[in-house]
């Protein structure tokens, strides 16, 4: 389970036009427990980038970084964990054109 201390969210232009929709960038700071194997001392955040077309959305990428050093973090979500997370976004992705 993902907890997510607080988060920020920006609607992200597509001057290209490849994904139909909006897209949005949200950068989440995480509530990692020391026994999780995700654990950083520096603290971890999660960067997603959630497209929201209509009724459909879904993510698009997420990835997890170190938060003082901004290193990668190569580890991947519990199918149930990107279902909160998609959840998480779909509610929050609320930014005004």
């Amino acid at each position: 389970m993902l907890t997510i201390k607080e988060y920020s969210v920006e609607l992200i232009q597509d001057p290209f036009g490849i994904l139909a929709g909006q897209r949005y960038e949200f950068v989440c700071d995480l509530d990692v427990p020391e026994e999780d194997e995700l654990y950083s001392e520096q603290g971890v955040y999660l960067r997603v980038i959630f497209l929201k077309d209509g009724e459909n959305s879904r993510i698009v990428k997420y990835d997890f970084y170190e938060r003082t050093t901004d290193r990668y973090l190569d580890f991947d979500m519990e199918p149930e964990e990107e279902e909160e997370l998609a959840a998480f976004c779909k509610e929050h992705a609320q930014v005004e054109v």
